[in-house]
């Protein structure tokens, strides 16, 4: 597999690319202090020849990008756009890597349960598959994050950022692990009746031992593809729900709340929605080029 993977050069790149986003989020706080600022600062209020006083806007031109600020400030508040991209990605890969885990576990334990054990078991989980599916999930994510942040807060306090990173992620987890789910049961249902397995019944091997040794081994490689997927799709999704307001709000970094900050800016600061834009296009190609490739390393059979 690994040399299959090294072979393919759009792979390694995405890989790489993926890799130097992780390693940004990780590194954030280093990056801070070895650039000098931080992404909560209003620079602009405390240096007022920044921001135009009467647009609010930034008087250099470019969104204010220079030597000092690289990717420029924020439009009204000056606050440093290349710390809150960094910040934002930190804030957004959590979100999405803590679902993508939660999901894949419930979906590995319904898909594989539903499908070794067949009758009642198989019928009922698939229908709740079947029902939590035909949900249309962009509408029911924005309907869902008041309710969830209304059972722990009352509607007249401010909610902790810590509990709405925490309701983003249920929400997202409670409605993303059923295409994982349906994947593998179909896949246990084909697997479930192949010789090895009917050789490991006829020699007493119980059925945890079975699933652990003989299909969760076979597994592999549409839990892995299909996690790589997930990833940048539960990303998009909280930027989403930030973007519409329902999500991360002020002032904690984030890409969705960058981008309806550059919607409200893009007349007077097209600049400021730039950098985020690139970089959630950027993840999203290099994470969807990072999963075909290693299905077709994992499967010798494929060709391109």
């Amino acid at each position: 597999m690994w040399r299959r993977f090294r072979r393919d050069r759009a792979g390694v790149v995405a890989a790489l690319v993926v890799s130097f986003f992780f390693a940004v989020a990780l590194l954030a706080p280093v990056i801070s202090w070895l650039y000098g600022k931080d992404a909560y600062t209003t620079y602009g209020l405390d240096r007022p020849e920044l921001l135009d006083p009467v647009s609010g806007y930034p008087m250099k031109p470019n969104g204010g990008i220079d030597g000092e600020f690289w990717f420029g400030i924020e439009p009204k508040l000056g606050r440093d756009v290349l710390m809150q991209l960094v910040y934002g990605i930190r804030t957004s890969l959590l979100i999405g890597l803590a679902a993508t885990v939660l999901s894949t576990i419930t979906g590995i334990v319904i898909g594989v349960a539903a499908g070794y054990l067949g009758g009642r078991t198989d019928y009922f989980l698939g229908r709740l598959i079947d029902l939590l599916l035909s949900f249309p999930q962009q509408l029911f994510f924005v309907a869902f994050m008041p309710v969830v942040t209304a059972l722990f807060v009352s509607p007249e306090k401010e909610t902790p950022t810590y509990l709405r990173v925490t309701a983003l992620v249920l929400v997202l987890w409670l409605l993303g692990w059923m295409q994982l789910a349906r994947l593998l049961r179909g896949q246990v249902l084909s697997l479930r009746e192949r010789e090895f397995i009917e050789a490991a019944r006829v020699t007493g091997a119980s059925p945890w031992r079975i699933i652990r040794r003989e299909l969760l081994p076979n597994l592999g490689t549409p839990i892995l593809v299909q996690s790589t997927l997930m990833l940048p799709m539960f990303v998009t999704a909280e930027a989403g729900l930030s973007f519409l307001g329902v999500g991360v709000v002020e002032p904690t970094p984030d890409w969705g709340r960058m981008f309806a900050k550059g919607a409200e800016f893009y007349e007077g600061d097209i600049t400021y929605m730039f950098f985020p834009g690139v970089a959630m296009v950027v993840f999203v190609v290099a994470f969807n080029l990072l999963g075909d490739s290693v299905r077709d390393a994992m499967d010798p059979k494929t060709t391109r």
